[in-house]
């Protein structure tokens, strides 16, 4: 891969105040002399439970909350993780898990036999997809929360089957907001590029991927998604990125009502491109092979053979970095783009945006 709330406040566990005695003691008649005073005890009470016992239960609470909304899904050729989003059997995960299966196998994670389950619809942009169980007798539905009320610093826990291990969990805290990043190209969809990430330290694993990733109030707050990888040096640990859950949620509502994505909030400039270098063989900018009639680029004079070198001011050496300066505007936004020509002039055009298209 290229590179995924309510705070608990624990009481503090009671101080034990030492009883000071003092003062001197009687007199006693015809000695003239004062006795040493009497050491004393005070009696022991057992202490009150520390802030670790206290966040230790509120873990196991979450944990049973949610672990019964968790499955496995598995396919032909992948094993992945699913979140039940209603009690119809709808189960939300992510795209590149369901790949180009339409058939699945789901398992839950408080065990019992397989279930038979359906694809609904999938959404490779945005690396969401929702399959339906034929039997959804006992299957209990999560609770989700709202991912725009998230702070940096909240504990949280990714819920998922990594390598095969049902119903494992991994702790960590949500360590940055609004990332915008671009996972791997996968069966059934090209790379998705994931807007408004949640990024967590909570390690995900392969297999992680369609769980949740929840807050200690036991909401889903994100669907993991995205380990972050280093060419040179793997995996990062403590890496990892979540679909935000007012994203997912907002699909699966528009799958369940219309059995397909019809909005995807997404900005499209109207091109579809590849990547142009130089004579060094270094990324320049993405060179336009077609433009959609109609579209953004179409009105504003873009034409195939032109190389995008940069919008409102962000250089585009390659189609992900596109990718991701579009995913974080708006259809209706007007983008300035900076071409380079095929007889090598340069010109900078208003475009603007429309919609970008489910399927794309």
């Amino acid at each position: 891969m290229q590179l995924t709330r309510k705070a608990l406040r624990t009481a503090a566990g009671t101080t034990v105040a030492a009883l000071v005695v003092g003062g001197c003691a009687p007199r006693t008649t015809g000695t003239g002399t004062t006795p040493p005073p009497v050491a004393t005890t005070a009696p022991s009470t057992p202490l009150a439970p520390t802030r670790a016992v206290a966040l230790e239960s509120a873990y196991e609470q979450v944990i049973k909350k949610v672990l019964p909304s968790t499955v496995q899904i598995t396919t032909g050729q992948a094993l992945g993780s699913g979140i039940v989003y209603d009690k119809e059997g709808h189960i939300l995960t992510n795209a590149h898990v369901v790949g180009n299966a339409t058939e699945f196998r789901v398992t839950l994670a408080t065990g019992g036999k397989s279930r038979r389950a359906r694809l609904v619809s999938s959404y490779p942009a945005g690396d969401l997809a929702m399959i339906r169980v034929e039997d959804a007798h006992g299957m209990t539905p999560a609770t989700f929360g709202r991912s725009s009320n998230l702070k940096v610093g909240q504990i949280v826990l990714a819920m998922g089957n990594p390598l095969g291990f049902s119903g494992s969990v991994t702790e960590g805290i949500v360590s940055a907001l609004g990332r915008t990043v671009t996972g791997e190209r996968h069966a059934g969809g090209g790379a998705a590029t994931i807007t408004n990430a949640v990024q967590t330290s909570a390690p995900i694993n392969p297999g992680n991927s369609g769980g949740a990733l929840v807050d200690l109030s036991g909401q889903v707050i994100g669907i993991p998604t995205l380990a972050a990888v280093d060419p040179e040096q793997g995996a990062a640990p403590g890496l990892g990125f979540a679909i935000p859950s007012d994203t997912a949620t907002d699909v699966a509502r528009q799958i369940i009502r219309y059995g397909r994505v019809v909005n995807t909030r997404r900005a499209a400039l109207g091109v579809r491109v590849g990547t142009a270098v130089d004579a060094n063989g270094d990324p320049i900018g993405v060179v336009v092979g077609s433009v959609a009639p109609g579209g953004g680029a179409d009105k504003a004079g873009i034409r195939p053979g032109d190389v995008i070198v940069r919008v409102n001011g962000t250089g585009t050496p390659t189609a992900t970095a596109l990718s991701q300066i579009m995913a974080t505007l708006r259809p209706g936004d007007s983008a300035r783009v900076e071409i380079l020509h095929p007889d090598g002039t340069r010109s900078t055009v208003s475009a603007v945006l429309s919609e970008l298209p489910a399927g794309q």
